[in-house]
């Protein structure tokens, strides 16, 4: 298959593939399984996700990325060979070019990381774009216009806040929090106030069906099961939205206050045009109910969330494929 160029959102929770006039093909966990005996990769994606919290002690199953950076360069770079290797085959006569989505806030060296991985695992060549930058492409904001546009990006590792004018990043705050973040604060929550100790997925499940940023006046209930730490045998408790919501606050403090970081670095005529035009949420953690009210009520600037806003990134990762050349001279980092 001659696949020239792909797009790749290596994120803390999801991976993203996007080959241009085939939109988004691949939308799989960012977990690999891995066997300690052989040392051999097992499993990656949607596979590998099914054996978190299930494994024996011969395979490991992981997320090599942490907070939107390589934690484990060795599997990051298997997970990212076999995602290539998904969408152009084993066997290509063409090496293609990879644009990947970085958070703001990296470390050169992280960066480097990025790129490396990427080259190694089949790329000819690598470039890395600001996840802000590409989630604003993405929402379809005018990042090229003398105006202020702000966008609140919330994905699986990272929260990224930045206000973009005339193309580039003006102000940016990347806080170590997001959905994995908000999955952890509700696991902790109830072991301490029920005994139970619930996994990952669970805690996702109860983010998904209950959870609010806000104290909701009509109160909705789940049932949570796990395993009871003083007897060590299963149980099940009710919980509610507003125990979710409470859980939840220092982590949704944590966001709020690095987009008061970000108005407060930015210049005053750009702050003033984020006031008129409102900030946009994108990424998975935006879907979180009444997340955007949360914000508007606390910083007191209309925010609202954009349309398919868990796949802005990807999209603008698309839209920066299609018209490569142009994006190599103004966004683009290769090294």
């Amino acid at each position: 298959m001659f696949i020239r160029k792909i797009g790749i959102d290596l994120g803390t929770a999801n991976t993203l593939v996007f080959v241009p006039g085939k939109g988004i093909i691949i939308n799989e966990p960012s977990v690999v399984a891995v066997s300690m005996v052989e040392n051999r990769v097992l499993a990656v994606g949607n596979a590998a996700k099914e054996m978190l919290g299930r494994t024996p002690d011969t395979i490991m199953a992981s997320r090599p990325m942490r907070d939107g950076v390589i934690a484990d360069y060795r599997v990051t770079e298997a997970m990212l060979k076999y995602f290539i290797n998904k969408v152009s085959g084993k066997f290509r006569f063409i090496r293609p070019e990879i644009v990947l989505s970085i958070p703001a806030g990296v470390t050169s060296t992280e960066r480097r990381a990025v790129i490396d991985a990427a080259v190694k695992a089949g790329a000819k060549t690598a470039y890395v774009v600001k996840e802000p930058v590409l989630a604003a492409i993405g929402a379809g904001i005018p990042i090229h216009s003398a105006a202020g546009n702000m966008i609140i990006d919330i994905g699986g590792g990272t929260s990224e806040v930045a206000i973009i004018s005339l193309g580039g990043v003006v102000a940016t705050h990347s806080a170590r929090v997001g959905g994995n973040k908000l999955d952890q604060a509700i696991a902790d929550y109830i072991k301490r106030k029920y005994g139970l100790a619930i996994g990952e997925r669970t805690a996702e499940e109860v983010k998904i069906q209950i959870g609010s940023a806000m104290q909701q006046v009509k109160d909705e209930y789940m049932e949570v099961r796990g395993r009871d730490l003083a007897g060590g045998l299963p149980k099940i408790v009710k919980i509610s939205s507003n125990e979710v919501t409470e859980a939840m606050q220092d982590e949704l403090r944590e966001i709020i206050n690095a987009i008061k970081k970000v108005l407060q670095e930015a210049p005053p005529e750009l702050a003033a045009d984020v006031m008129d035009k409102g900030m946009v949420l994108s990424g998975g953690g935006s879907l979180l109910k009444n997340i955007d009210q949360l914000i508007t009520k606390t910083i007191e600037v209309p925010c609202y969330v954009a349309d398919d806003a868990m796949f802005c990134v990807i999209k603008g990762i698309g839209i920066a494929l299609e018209n490569l050349e142009l994006y190599k001279r103004t966004l683009l980092l290769s090294k």
